[in-house]
């Protein structure tokens, strides 16, 4: 993102995000503008209000409109087909019988929130998420009640490992900034990040289940469309293009893990095609060429084809309006609200694990992306943390930890997770505020409190 400097003070800045969010709260929520129009019209505003430059403007509303797309255009596609293959074949169907049959009808929440923290460790949030919905909206057609009952224990569990524990970027790159062991990271990851999805993730989907009747979406396709193959994929079928791109991910993370430790010569030949091949846009390219293989039952390339087309489709818009979302964080990035904001934080003085919390937090709230609050909030707390004597390995995890808790609490407009889930679960914004806004928020400030602890305790 281009670097510019603010042409206002702090307060100015905080004021001039104040009224944009407000305004596109208002364009979209009571004069019913559509939320990619409003996202463009609001950035493009905001951009000329903090005082970029004309020549400025369209590159900045560009840069962040195609760094967001960039990164979640491929993983939704491609996500989509997967789940729309997994639909029609009846391999979501047979997944989710076996879920059901392990755990009981009356615990389908519980069984895909577990199977997606499984799922999460290797995957990113939205790529995870799009593969799992497939099966969300399977079983919740086939018992019926809320789709959020059973859609939100899932998401929450891959917002909660993505924001929390490596291998994901956030964690890793604040961990290397400030110090902190990747493997004790791992373990004090899991300590919090488990018991902070049952808290804020699995019981609030209940409560708001029960709450927020919303029915099935149709986006990747009915599930109670008469379009399943007679013939299902068998259990081991479906397992095998679930986990394909988790493994070929994790691969990655692993020999990235070993060159970087010396144990193995990370510019060998065969090192870097595994690598490439664990790349998410690319794992996902080889699960869709497998599934089209595995899945295709009695179908021929132009049925497949036709196939694939109709998955794309419906996920248009949301790509759309989540790289808007995209674009209008990185207007506020580049205009500096979120470091003026951090910096008269860092300024107050307070307990430094406080700090790092608050300081996510706010450049969360002001400019949409964990990972950027997540990053940035560690690169300004690396000196301190340098200067700072008698830290132990486990302060620093627990440090980490309060910073990604700050990066996850209060997802709204300015993110394009926000967008995303509330698109897939064709939520209105009001909603998706009361839902998964609050979802976060509590996942954020619950893993805080169990880092809090840890950090007075240990």
């Amino acid at each position: 993102m281009t670097s510019i400097e603010p042409a206002y003070g702090t307060a100015t800045l905080l004021l001039i995000a104040a009224a944009a969010v407000g305004l596109l709260l208002f364009l979209i929520l009571r004069l019913r503008l559509h939320a990619f129009v409003a996202l463009v019209l609001v950035s493009l505003l905001t951009a000329l209000v903090t005082g970029i430059s004309f020549a400025d403007v369209v590159p900045t509303l560009l840069q962040g409109f195609g760094s967001t797309l960039a990164s979640v255009a491929l993983l939704v596609g491609f996500g989509a087909m997967i789940g729309r293959m997994l639909e029609v074949s009846g391999g979501a169907q047979v997944l989710a019988d076996r879920l059901i049959g392990q755990f009981g009808p009356e615990r389908a929440p519980l069984a895909l929130g577990v199977a997606s923290l499984l799922f999460g460790f290797p995957i990113f949030f939205d790529a995870g998420l799009v593969v799992m919905l497939p099966i969300i909206f399977s079983v919740a057609s086939r018992f019926g009640g809320s789709v959020l009952l059973y859609a939100l224990p899932s998401a929450g569990a891959f917002a909660v490992m993505h924001a929390f524990l490596p291998p994901h970027p956030g964690p890793v790159a604040a961990s290397e900034l400030l110090g902190a062991d990747i493997g004790l990271l791992v373990l004090v990851g899991l300590v919090v990040a488990l018991p902070t999805w049952y808290l804020g993730g699995y019981l609030f989907g209940l409560w708001a289940g029960k709450r927020f009747e919303l029915p099935v979406p149709t986006l990747l396709g009915s599930p109670n469309e008469a379009a399943h193959d007679e013939v299902p994929p068998s259990f081991g079928t479906v397992m095998l293009v679930l986990l394909l791109p988790l493994v070929l991910i994790f691969l990655n993370t692993g020999l990235s893990t070993l060159a970087a430790a010396k144990m193995i010569d990370g510019g060998a030949l065969w090192v870097s095609i595994l690598r490439m091949a664990g790349q998410t846009p690319v794992a996902l390219l080889i699960t869709v060429l497998v599934g089209m293989w595995v899945l295709s039952g009695e179908r021929t390339l132009k049925d497949m084809e036709k196939l694939m087309d109709g998955a794309l489709g419906p996920i248009c818009g949301i790509i759309l309006v989540t790289g808007a979302g995209g674009m209008f964080g990185g207007v506020l990035r580049a205009s500096g609200i979120g470091q003026a904001l951090a910096g008269s934080l860092e300024a107050i003085g307070m307990p430094l694990i406080v700090a790092a919390f608050l300081i996510s937090t706010a450049l969360r709230v002001a400019q949409g992306s964990a990972t950027v609050a997540l990053t940035t909030t560690a690169g300004l707390l690396a000196p301190t943390v340098a200067a700072t004597t008698g830290l132990s390995p486990f302060d620093l995890c627990f440090l980490v930890i309060a910073i990604a808790c700050g990066a996850t609490v209060l997802s709204h407009v300015n993110d394009s997770g926000f967008w995303l889930v509330g698109r897939f679960l064709q939520m209105d914004e009001r909603t998706t505020l009361k839902t998964w806004t609050v979802m976060e928020t509590l996942l954020g400030v619950i893993g805080f409190a169990f880092a809090l602890v840890g950090w007075w305790l240990l």
